[in-house]
């Protein structure tokens, strides 16, 4: 993965992982993690298509990686692999309240099992009194895989300084019903959009124009718009793929969204 920092901002790591496109220049999906491939396997197949605009996808076996390796999350993580795909193990920070060694043991069975190119650290902290504490476990992190790929799963526009320890920033994760009167906080135009995700559930097919401007006004190039709704469980919303997922693959693939 080409430099991030080429965009300005405050220099920070960066990762790779073989046949990866760059997060800093073209608008793309992250998919913030699919039901258990057993339960939805037409939809990780889906995403291996030749064309779908993807970065990478989160991998969530069982709120983290499990207590063993699960054969059909070693082949859907392998598709992936060979697709030129980042897969990225979901760590479950409980907002702060997990420990370092709990996230790193995690972190251990997902590269020794699923081959994991990164991280995403769900549920992160927001606020500068957890600043410290979350830099310490993405350094731990890199202790285990040096270039893994971090995203932190704010959800929300954190103090400034996350900016300067991971790769990546989710600044939204919530319903479209927010995301449509949202702004983007100041101190994201001095980075640029490859360092944001949002995810935006709820999303109507009528408004799936506007949500993409609004991802493109506010400087996100990671993105996952679905019309499902958090119905509650593990993944909630992002279980299964939009009803539209071929149209926006479409829109995005082409640059119709650019």
């Amino acid at each position: 993965m080409p430099d991030l920092r080429e965009g300005g901002g405050t220099p920070y790591p960066t990762s790779t992982w073989p046949g990866a496109t760059s997060t800093a220049l073209r608008t793309a999906f992250g998919v913030p993690g699919l039901a258990h491939p057993l339960l939805a396997p037409a939809e990780w197949s889906a995403l291996t298509r030749p064309g779908t605009p993807l970065h990478w996808v989160v991998l969530n076996v069982s709120d983290g990686p499990g207590t063993q390796p699960d054969p059909h999350c070693l082949e859907a993580a392998g598709r992936l692999r060979n697709a030129g795909i980042g897969v990225l193990g979901h760590l479950a920070t409980g907002h702060g309240t997990r420990s370092v060694g709990e996230l790193i043991s995690d972190a251990h069975r997902y590269t020794d099992w699923y081959q994991a190119d990164g991280f995403l650290l769900d549920r992160c902290p927001t606020d500068h009194a957890a600043l410290a504490a979350i830099r310490r476990t993405v350094s731990a992190l890199r202790v285990t895989r040096e270039d893994a790929h971090i995203v932190l799963g704010h959800g929300m526009h954190p103090h400034a300084g996350y900016a300067e320890i991971a790769d990546q920033l989710v600044t939204f994760s919530g319903p479209w019903s927010d995301y449509r009167f949202s702004q983007a906080a100041q101190w994201t135009a001095d980075h640029p959009p490859g360092r944001f995700c949002h995810f935006v559930h709820g999303v109507p097919h009528r408004h799936l124009d506007e949500a993409l401007r609004i991802a493109r006004w506010q400087g996100a190039a990671t993105i996952y718009l679905t019309d499902r709704t958090d119905r509650g469980g593990r993944t909630g919303p992002w279980e299964s793929l939009p009803g539209y997922w071929d149209d926006i693959v479409s829109r995005i693939g082409t640059g119709v969204s650019e």
